[in-house]
């Protein structure tokens, strides 16, 4: 009988993490994750995943939790040490670009430091394990913004025909601002690469643009989606920070994360980089977000309009596709906006549901 394969996944009852956690636990993977519900410190009660913790741990009997904070190096080495996983999926991060200006040492040790003792684990102790690392299309900075765009109706989009397909992973990251949560992103983004080239060890990044679906605690700061439902559910005020709502971002449900990620894991690369997101078709502005959002609970959209947009904030992006499709033929989106918005209604409208009994 084969032995049993091992992932680790740090950030395990985030979005992603929770998500790839139940992905490769069907897929026959003895799941270690690592989470330590930094993300209640990050956005206060409302971040709070223990709710998700409790849910994996009925679900995957056999899922085995530490809360480790990957801050702390010894830690992590000694549970790599020990784990020798065969495969490492790296999502926990803080992943705010607003509330990174405001807790800067926290959000570094976090996106970067955290990310190299990650990093330094699986080469000492499983360099072969492919590393999967959950980046942000932040590294890219507010360039984007400095493309040339057409404004229509009810979004922005691209005038140059070469961004017909969005942005690609050529794309440069210097010279831009990025936000304080974009840098420490970078430094983490970086040092993948490296770590992959520098050693050769299996390695890629994963520059997510909007990563729903419907198991995500989206918060104010956080959550683009989620939150947007959420607030439309419970009748909440809805803020849209400038660019006259028309800024447009492209969303990939978790489970088309999760995939991808399998198909890197049966063939992986050394030092990759994927531009990871819905794609153009799964694109929306935020007052396009509203109407399917309406669509989805039947309930109107509350929303109130503040004219400043969120610095190193994208006016449009969307992410080319072309290279993952290149490289894996195989993945494809399965999860259109439609159902994305359906299932985080039903999601919430549930949630709001037990929480009033």
């Amino acid at each position: 009988m084969a032995e049993e394969r091992k992932a680790l996944v740090t950030g395990s009852c985030g979005l992603i993490g929770s998500e790839v956690t139940r992905a490769f636990a069907r897929l026959g993977f003895a799941i270690t994750g690592i989470d330590s519900n930094h993300r209640a410190v990050f956005f206060g009660p409302e971040g709070d995943t223990n709710w998700v913790l409790g849910r994996l741990q009925s679900e995957i009997p056999s899922y085995q939790h530490q809360a480790i904070d990957i801050r702390d190096r010894d830690a992590v080495l000694s549970l790599v040490e020990n784990l020798r996983p065969d495969l490492i999926i790296h999502t926990a991060a803080q992943p705010s670009h607003d509330r990174a200006a405001e807790i800067p040492f926290l959000d570094f040790e976090v996106n970067a430091m955290g990310t190299l003792h990650m990093l330094e684990a699986a080469r000492r102790f499983c360099p072969e394990s492919p590393f999967i690392h959950m980046s942000t299309n932040k590294v890219y900075g507010d360039r984007p913004n400095t493309l040339a765009l057409a404004e229509l109706e009810t979004r922005y989009d691209y005038a140059d025909a070469a961004f017909e397909h969005g942005i690609a992973e050529d794309f440069s990251i210097d010279q831009s601002k990025h936000s304080i949560f974009g840098a420490s992103k970078v430094a983490g983004d970086v040092m993948v690469q490296e770590y992959g080239r520098y050693f050769g060890m299996p390695t890629c990044c994963l520059r997510g643009g909007c990563l729903t679906g419907p198991n995500h605690s989206g918060v104010q700061l956080h959550g683009f989606l989620s939150y947007l439902v959420k607030c439309n559910v419970e009748g909440r005020e809805y803020s849209v920070f400038g660019y006259k709502g028309k800024q447009v971002r492209d969303n990939i449900h978790s489970e088309d994360v999760a995939s991808f990620m399998y198909e890197f894991w049966k063939a992986p690369r050394v030092a990759e980089v994927y531009n990871l997101g819905g794609g153009k078709a799964n694109a929306c502005s935020v007052v396009e977000a509203f109407k399917m959002s309406e669509n989805a609970t039947g309930r109107p959209m509350n929303w109130v309009y503040v004219d400043q947009n969120r610095i190193g904030d994208h006016i449009c992006y969307y992410s080319d596709l072309r290279k993952m499709h290149e490289h894996y033929p195989n993945w494809k989106i399965t999860k259109t906006l439609p159902m994305i918005f359906e299932e985080i209604a039903a999601s919430w409208t549930q949630r709001l549901e037990v929480h009033a009994e």
